[in-house]
């Protein structure tokens, strides 16, 4: 029998290997693309586009900025916007209703992944205080989207899909972007906007590392 495929070509040409990814296997440019093209809420939106995980992951890395009063540290503030990364090198967003069907393979795969996303840019391990911060954050974001972009009704989000965040009335993203709130970017627009957030905290971190 010939060796089973289990790598995937980059847009960069790059080769990310599933079963056995390094941090090398993508650069910046594919990740962002990953993720603008990868959908939230299985592609479903009361928008005529769905929402992208790279525009959640903004999201959730403000309202993170939001909690800690707009003191964060540029290497946590980048775990926050990479905290789903591996979904855009996957380029897919289970369904929560769907994972316990997945198993411990596709655990461990997505497992393997954020661990070389973790190495390429230095992110330090969570602490439990530390996570259990930033599920509020991801929740908060869910909670928010379920009603504003998927169509939830509030009494659903807690009732069905058991989030007991509040839901948000204001946009995060608004006051910086612009634009309608909630309403999904198109998937160029996400890639270019989490590229630019992604190269300015690595450049900050850069330039703490350098004492500069």
């Amino acid at each position: 029998m010939t060796e089973q495929r289990a790598w995937v070509r980059m847009p960069s040409g790059k080769r990310l290997d599933l079963l056995n990814p390094t941090p090398f296997d993508w650069d910046d440019a594919d990740l962002a693309l990953g993720l603008a093209r990868t959908y939230r809420w299985g592609g479903h939106s009361a928008w005529p586009l769905p929402l992208s995980v790279a525009q959640h992951s903004i999201t959730v890395m403000l309202l993170q900025r939001a909690a800690l009063g707009g003191r964060v540290d540029p290497l946590l503030e980048l775990r926050e916007l990479l905290h789903d990364a591996e979904e855009g090198l996957l380029g897919f967003d289970a369904l929560s209703v769907i994972k316990p069907f997945l198993g411990d393979g596709f655990r461990a795969l997505t497992n393997r992944l954020e661990h070389a996303v973790f190495l390429r840019y230095g992110l330090p391990s969570w602490t439990p205080a530390e996570h259990a911060r930033h599920k509020r954050a991801d929740r908060l974001a869910a909670a928010s989207e379920a009603v504003h972009v998927a169509g939830w009704s509030r009494e659903e989000v807690r009732g069905t899909l058991k989030i007991r965040a509040a839901v948000l009335q204001e946009d995060p993203l608004a006051a910086m972007y612009g634009g309608a709130p909630w309403e999904p970017w198109p998937p160029a627009l996400a890639c270019e906007r989490f590229l630019a957030e992604l190269a300015r905290l690595t450049a900050l971190i850069g330039t703490a590392d350098r004492g500069v």
